[in-house]
């Protein structure tokens, strides 16, 4: 991609601030974000940086490509905010959406969620879906919406991203998440100050870890090829917490054994891993960050 104005909502957050920065080499990118769960120190001086939200009725639109990641992006958040997570999910999305596209814009990549499969690994897009949690049902909201406007609108291209488990390290963007961060990078900071991560049940689930330097590649890979549908973002491999667990005690050089706690949760995720099939074969892009590595680079600040 190159030579383009990019609207990045959610732009100062996690993803999207490193989405955001990565476009700045070589296009015009507006970070917009209303900084309840961002901050504009996570961006580079080339991004142009808008504190607004997406429900606001002027936003920043004479863009060529929309990346739409805002959003109260947890089960947890939707949970004790049912209704703002509501507008924000889906009155935000077809919000943007309805004004990029009346400047023009023809090229819009959207968050989705990997949350809407059930435990019956890999997960693919053509796969049964649900809507177990306000989160996942906000989610799946978007994805209609999305069909919709690729069907309604022949010059529009809108592709939505269902990320697996998208992890940097607190010496990324993550640390501002806090109790939201994954918990690759929760568990990192916790055994380096030689506390005991916490592990529901039984520690065998697993997660497909997707580094966001590859889901940063995978989402140019989806706008420059202006792809519809919905896409898998993960590496077609899952790892259990307790061997996540092992491998940070590796690296970090502890031996910190974890607390087990029964599950707080109804229909809560136990196996997860990806087909990322349908992206590998629509683009060139493929997952290059293998999960032993990234743990090194979450690890090294500490050690």
């Amino acid at each position: 991609m190159e030579g383009k104005q990019v609207l990045v909502t959610g732009g100062a957050g996690f993803i999207g601030s490193n989405v955001a920065n990565h476009l700045s080499a070589d296009n015009d990118v507006i970070a917009l974000d209303d900084c309840s769960f961002g901050t504009p120190a996570n961006l580079d001086d080339d991004v142009t940086f808008v504190e607004g939200s997406v429900l606001d009725d002027d936003l920043p639109v004479d863009v060529d490509i929309l990346i739409h990641f805002a959003a109260l992006s947890s089960r947890g958040m939707l949970e004790e905010n049912p209704r703002e997570g509501a507008q924000v999910n889906v009155d935000g999305f077809v919000n943007t959406v309805e004004q990029v596209r009346a400047e023009g814009c023809d090229t819009i990549v959207y968050a989705s969620s990997s949350s809407v499969y059930d435990n019956d690994p890999p997960g693919r897009e053509d796969d049964p879906v649900t809507a177990g949690t306000g989160y996942e049902a906000s989610m799946l909201s978007r994805e209609r919406y999305a069909e919709y406007y690729n069907d309604m609108c022949d010059d529009l291209a809108i592709a939505g991203t269902r990320f697996f488990s998208v992890y940097q390290g607190y010496g990324g963007a993550e640390e501002h998440k806090g109790e939201y961060a994954n918990t690759v990078s929760q568990w990192a900071d916790k055994m380096a100050r030689g506390e005991q991560p916490v592990l529901w049940g039984d520690g065998e689930q697993t997660r497909d870890y997707v580094h966001v330097s590859d889901v940063v590649s995978a989402v140019e890979a989806i706008a420059d090829a202006r792809l519809a549908g919905v896409y898998n973002v993960g590496t077609g491999h899952n790892v259990s917490f307790n061997e996540t667990v092992a491998l940070l005690n590796e690296t970090l050089g502890t031996d910190i054994d974890p607390v087990y706690e029964p599950v707080p949760l109804s229909n809560y995720n136990y196996r997860q891993r990806a087909d990322p099939s349908k992206l590998m074969d629509a683009t060139d892009w493929e997952p290059r960050i293998e999960f032993e590595n990234g743990i090194r680079d979450v690890c090294a600040p500490y050690v």
